[in-house]
């Protein structure tokens, strides 16, 4: 076999695995699951959890998020959230929760009902009223011990932003000193919308925090609207969020979350499913 055979045979083997690569990544890419924030449905939520989440699963989605009002909960009744869910085929990779599940007589209890559920991420809603610089670093500190309870259960905190975390505080953006003063495991869970209302561009703090952008709430924000338009119909670059997300953010799973429309609940969350399909291919 002369040298130029051998070569070429390695070029093809070269470019046929780097082919099989890119197919894959893309498939994965394709494949990240598309989840509903619960709070879309909240007042249908209230009247009837099971038959809600069976709703929300028999539209196609895959992942739910419950939000602050599932740590009430007994675990037994967790028990059998989790027992609906697993009947239906789907999960639910983290909970939105108050500052209570990051202290030492909170915590335990969050990871208590989470690990039942089956999430990975205990993700903060809301830390409440902030005051200045200094007390968004109390806040990482707080995300930081919370983080180091929870990964004995294979669990990471979260956090989840609003428009209060885009808005300078004492010269710095207070997303930026949560980012820079927390754990790299901890989960920066991106609420697309407040970014889009406070100028702010999704893509570029996508890039920014490179593997911490493990979940997106897909909200939608326009001029004229404010969060009430639907997914598609605002001031989103979709396309570009997505590939952002999935090539360098790290993404794991989406979650459409919609504050209201001129639409019922549960038709407003289809009707921002079947965009959400059409966009992401």
């Amino acid at each position: 076999m002369s040298k130029c055979e051998n070569l070429t045979r390695r070029s093809f083997v070269a470019l046929a695995t780097a082919g099989l690569a890119a197919k894959d990544a893309l498939s994965f890419a394709k494949n990240v699951p598309i989840g509903l924030e619960l709070y879309s449905v909240r007042n249908e939520l209230k009247k009837d959890l099971m038959s809600t989440v069976d709703g929300v699963a028999k539209m196609g989605y895959q992942v739910v998020e419950f939000f602050s009002p599932y740590y009430q909960w007994t675990p037994a009744y967790a028990k059998d959230v989790r027992k609906k869910l697993d009947d239906l085929g789907i999960k639910c990779n983290s909970t939105h929760n108050g500052p209570v599940s990051f202290t030492a007589d909170g915590v335990g209890k969050a990871i208590e009902l989470n690990q039942i559920l089956g999430a990975r991420y205990i993700v903060m809603a809301s830390a409440g009223k902030v005051e200045g610089a200094d007390g968004w670093k109390k806040v990482a500190d707080s995300l930081n011990f919370g983080n180091d309870k929870m990964k004995a259960a294979n669990i990471h905190a979260g956090y989840h932003n609003h428009a209060a975390e885009w808005k300078t505080v004492d010269g710095k953006v207070p997303m930026e000193i949560l980012a820079s003063n927390t754990d790299k495991s901890i989960m920066l869970q991106f609420d697309v919308g407040t970014a889009l209302e406070e100028s702010k561009d999704p893509v570029a703090w996508i890039n920014a925090n490179p593997g911490r952008i493990r979940s997106l709430h897909l909200k939608e924000w326009s001029k004229t609207k404010g969060y009430k338009c639907l997914l598609g119909e605002g001031e989103g670059q979709w396309k570009k969020i997505f590939d952002a997300a999935e090539k360098k953010g790290g993404v794991e799973y989406y979650l459409i979350e919609q504050e209201g429309s001129e639409f019922p609940e549960m038709e407003t969350a289809a009707k921002c499913l079947a965009t959400y399909k059409k966009l992401h291919g």
